[in-house]
């Protein structure tokens, strides 16, 4: 008896055989066209094997190994397995996916599993690499204050916040993942981008690959919670020691609080912003941007930071153009989940417009962010180094790569093609990040 399933580039299972069926327990409706072969492995094994495992496949022709499986009902299956590409007819003999055989044996197959694999786990459970989008900002801000003059921000307090922030962004995440798979988002999408294993969209699929259990997930999440909030409670001692006043701890527990609220009901009930039509997106353009930059304020400032003073609207305004390309990032994924987010009623701008109408969203928004930022021109110019020229040629760049990725999206919509241009809207919120931490202290020169 041996299994056959085929499935595309991605891993999306398109055939499975009847002894498939026989040996894994799941029916092919199922299986097919809904779920990913990731689903008959632990989580583990896929981490670490399978992407070398292709690898093989590829240049060689064929992977011939051992390794277990795991039946619907969570019974072991000693496998040897062959995998081979699979190619599509005609004169380009492109490769479509891959085919597995799977053949039952008697052996009790172990797969060691390495440490770099479960750092790897840690990574992919709570989305590491997506905190980009909430450090780079407030380095941004600390190198508004350098340059203005020197001793104007804490060292000590720009570490205690940026942890701070990084582990309630952690939580945050994990917190998405725990109520997308509650609401059966995450079940009933199988569209998502998750190239060479690396999540995109669709969130972490951590739950799904059997590398943590829901209730596990929420224990992560709250326990990244509870350590985000002891290192504020370090944060506001460290801030009245600079300051000597509680105005600017009162501040920044203000907007902590407050992007705390948003993080957490974006997709926690009963608010679940994101199935608000626009408010979830409003969500992230404010906990990502105005009120990212001004905390962040708050919480590095040397000096008090007086309410609705000139340095008050200055730090909100920085943080206008990093909320408008954050939210980008957060539109664009939008557009594969579409479907699955519709029938679960996550009704975000993308279900609401239809994705045909929402290409132009992220044209208005990409605009947004470079009109605000060129705005912010006049503003820095009390920098002791800032240029304007460079600032304005480096905004003028960035924007035609924003441009140059919005034509992908017009052309690619509803095609697999499109990750490209969801992984480019990550570099470029990157790039405007690093070009902001540059621009606002050019100390070289």
């Amino acid at each position: 008896m041996k299994s056959v399933i085929t499935c595309d580039m991605e891993g999306r299972v398109l055939t499975m055989n009847d002894d498939a069926v026989k040996i894994f327990g799941y029916k092919k409706e199922e299986i097919i066209g809904k779920k990913r072969v990731s689903i008959f492995s632990p989580g583990e094994i896929v981490i670490q094997n399978v992407g070398n495992w292709l690898a093989t496949a590829d240049k060689l022709g064929e992977y011939v190994g051992k390794t277990y499986f795991l039946k619907k009902d969570g019974t072991k299956i000693n496998a040897k397995i062959s995998i081979r590409p699979t190619f599509a007819d005609g004169k380009s003999n492109a490769q479509t996916g891959y085919c597995g055989v799977t053949e039952v044996i008697d052996e009790d197959v172990t797969v060691p599993i390495n440490l770099s694999t479960k750092i790897i786990k840690g990574v992919a459970i709570t989305r590491v690499p997506f905190t980009s989008a909430s450090i780079f900002p407030m380095l941004a801000i600390a190198a508004f204050y350098a340059g203005l003059g020197d001793g104007l921000f804490s060292v000590t307090s720009l570490l205690l916040a940026v942890f701070g922030v990084l582990l309630l962004h952690l939580s945050s995440n994990v917190f998405n993942d725990y109520f997308d798979v509650s609401d059966g988002t995450d079940e009933a999408n199988n569209e998502y981008f998750q190239p060479g294993g690396a999540a995109i969209t669709g969130g972490s699929r951590a739950i799904e690959l059997g590398i943590i259990t829901l209730n596990k997930t929420k224990t992560v999440a709250t326990s990244l919670l509870l350590a985000s909030l002891l290192v504020a409670g370090f944060l506001f001692y460290n801030i009245y020691q600079v300051t000597g006043a509680t105005s600017n701890v009162e501040g920044a527990l203000a907007v902590g609080l407050s992007g705390l609220f948003l993080g957490y009901f974006y997709t926690a009930r009963p608010l679940r912003l994101v199935a608000r039509r626009g408010l979830g997106e409003l969500a992230i353009f404010l906990a990502f941007g105005p009120l990212l930059t001004l905390g962040t304020g708050y919480a590095i400032s040397a000096e008090t930071i007086v309410f609705l003073s000139s340095e008050f609207y200055m730090l909100l305004s920085l943080g206008v153009p990093f909320g408008f390309l954050t939210t980008n990032i957060l539109y664009i994924n939008q557009f594969p989940d579409a479907e699955s987010d519709a029938k679960t009623g996550k009704n975000h701008l993308v279900v609401t417009l239809g994705k045909k109408a929402a290409r132009w969203g992220y044209l208005v928004i990409l605009s947004l962010a470079f009109y605000s930022s060129v705005y912010l021109n006049d503003l820095l110019n009390v920098h002791e180094n800032f240029n304007s020229n460079v600032f304005l040629v480096g905004n003028a760049v960035l924007y035609l790569f924003g441009l140059s990725i919005f034509m992908k999206l017009l052309k690619n919509y509803q095609k697999r093609e499109l990750v490209n241009a969801n992984i480019q809207t990550i570099i470029l919120q990157t790039l405007f990040c690093v070009f902001y931490i540059i621009s606002l202290n050019l100390f070289f020169i």
